[in-house]
């Protein structure tokens, strides 16, 4: 491994200036380019290199990083050199305030994290919903349905039918021991799910059929030469209706998850600047 990374080193077609011998860094790191005060060290580029890559290949990787590297301090020079001050101020407390957001967000994540409970109650839960029902509107059409699609020549096809419409505790039986006909169905028919699934799963429903699914107890079959889709609407709901509890609950719960948080970096806030003053690290002077 040291050796392929020596013969990519030694033989790289310098494309600045490279020399570990003409430049010497103020620590021990061995510089492998320079782009005026800029310096790409050795250890810098080492994880590049992995094992069982040949020493073309090795050479390749590390062509390319060095070329992009010094382009872009070439570019950042330059640029230094032709915008205004006031813009490269500007740009300086940006980085710097996004240095700080990163840092105190790491933190502040770190410590919450330890106190955070993400499980909620449902007595919780439905609280939180009734107390802000008018912010819990659908965006789009919700089903509740079951479905089947088997082949259009299915000698057991009037069977299935009355099975799959009655859909009594021994109807669903007997459609279970029939699944093997079935090239695709469900009978979750208690679950709210989004019209545009329905869409995709029964690609035969024409316009006017998509407008069948928002009715509530209704039976929809659709054929064509090939196969057939039994369908049973329980239950539908349109867009900006209010949405159901249990199809709001995950959003509901994110949201405590959420108001949890800010409140306890928000006492994390509070705890480390009292802390602060009392410990003689944080004064205002007049």
């Amino acid at each position: 491994m040291k050796k392929i990374f020596k013969a990519i080193l030694i033989g790289f077609v310098p494309i600045l200036v490279i020399s570990c011998d003409l430049f010497k860094s103020q620590d021990n790191r061995k510089v492998v380019v320079r782009v005026n005060n800029s310096y790409l060290y050795e250890e810098d580029i080492k994880s590049l290199v992995g094992d069982g890559i040949s020493a073309e290949d090795s050479t390749i990787i590390v062509n390319s990083y060095i070329n992009r590297w010094a382009t872009q301090q070439l570019l950042i020079d330059r640029a230094k050199l032709n915008l205004p001050e006031a813009r490269q101020k500007e740009f300086n407390e940006l980085v710097e305030n996004y240095k700080n957001e990163l840092y105190t967000n790491a933190y502040t994540d770190a410590v919450v994290s330890k106190e955070l409970d993400s499980v909620f109650t449902d007595t919780i839960i439905a609280s939180y919903y009734e107390q802000n029902k008018e912010n819990f509107k659908l965006s789009q059409d919700l089903v509740k349905l079951r479905y089947i699609n088997l082949e259009a020549n299915n000698t057991n096809l009037d069977k299935i039918k009355d099975w799959f419409v009655r859909f009594n505790e021994e109807d669903k039986v007997k459609l279970q021991e029939n699944a093997l006909q079935f090239k695709n169905y469900s009978f979750n028919d208690s679950v709210w799910i989004k019209t545009a699934t329905v869409y995709d799963k029964v690609t035969p429903l024409s316009v006017e059929d998509r407008a069948e699914l928002l009715r509530k107890d209704n039976y929809i079959e659709l054929k064509d030469s090939i196969e057939t889709y039994l369908i049973y609407v329980n239950d539908a709901l349109k867009k900006n209706d209010q949405a159901p509890l249990e199809y709001a609950k995950p959003t509901v719960e994110q949201i405590l998850l959420n108001k949890q948080k800010l409140e306890l970096v928000k006492q994390l806030e509070k705890d480390i600047t009292k802390d602060a003053i009392k410990n003689n690290q944080f004064e205002i002077y007049n």
